[in-house]
């Protein structure tokens, strides 16, 4: 037994209670066992099935033997109202459509908590500079006027290394957000994508040009396993007409 997931995009002038008739058929064929059952609805197509500009979407997770898959395909490209499906093994997206994506490790919060220590430290005037004889020996052959510039460099110091270590704690690998002109992009961090669904529009389309092409790794930063997972996403996303294969520029 081997859990799949299974799109469907019905005929658009299908109610819920036709769709859910439809596919206890088409289950039925596959002797599996339906865990989840998502009704999309009526969507807009990125470009036209069958002459059609909308379709009925539904996703289905399903338990059943590898042996019942080929009497279930027939059985859906025999209906005439099923204008396109998908069959792959479950790997654990949601059914909704999003990414599963992690929570940026706390390293800023701790560095504030530090810097907040050091404040503490210095309005009790407990600095360690006063607990060593040897630096209060330097300090006190040191001219005045050099103990103040050094006083004022470290005060300006104190807000340079702070400022910085905010961004570094944020840098992480996951959906880029590029801005500038064509070759010349920056790429901003998100947050680390763990498992990367094909049927998030929002999330692949920063990885893709203003003509539909998948953009390079070197452009995008990530790693090559990330790129396959990438590249097999797109292609899942462009044949169930959630991303087209080329931007319409004259429309």
């Amino acid at each position: 037994m081997r859990e799949y997931e299974i799109v469907y995009i019905l005929d658009s002038t299908l109610d819920q209670d036709a769709v859910n008739a439809k596919l206890d058929a088409f289950h039925a064929a596959l002797g599996g066992e339906v865990t989840t059952l998502d009704h999309w609805g009526v969507r807009q197509l990125a470009y036209p099935i069958q002459k059609s500009q909308t379709g009925y979407y539904v996703i289905v997770h399903v338990t059943a033997d590898p042996t019942g898959l080929p009497e279930f395909e027939r059985l859906v490209k025999l209906d005439e109202e099923t204008m396109r499906y998908l069959v792959v093994l479950n790997e654990g997206q949601p059914t909704s459509g999003a990414s599963v994506l992690a929570e940026r490790a706390p390293v800023a919060m701790v560095a504030d908590g530090e810097a907040d220590g050091e404040m503490a430290s210095a309005a009790t005037g407990s600095d360690a500079s006063d607990d060593p004889p040897a630096v209060d020996a330097d300090a006190d052959a040191a001219p005045e006027g050099e103990v103040a510039e050094e006083g004022e460099a470290a005060a300006e110091a104190g807000e340079g290394p702070q400022a910085d270590e905010v961004p570094k704690a944020e840098e992480s690998s996951g959906p880029p957000v590029f801005t500038g002109a064509r070759g010349r992009r920056r790429r901003h961090e998100g947050p680390p994508i763990v498992l990367l669904n094909y049927k998030d529009v929002t999330t692949l389309s920063r990885f893709l040009t203003e003509q539909g092409k998948i953009l390079p790794k070197r452009t995008t930063k990530v790693s090559a396993r990330f790129q396959r997972q990438l590249g097999s996403a797109v292609k899942r996303a462009r044949h169930l007409a959630l991303l087209p294969y080329i931007r319409d520029h004259g429309a």
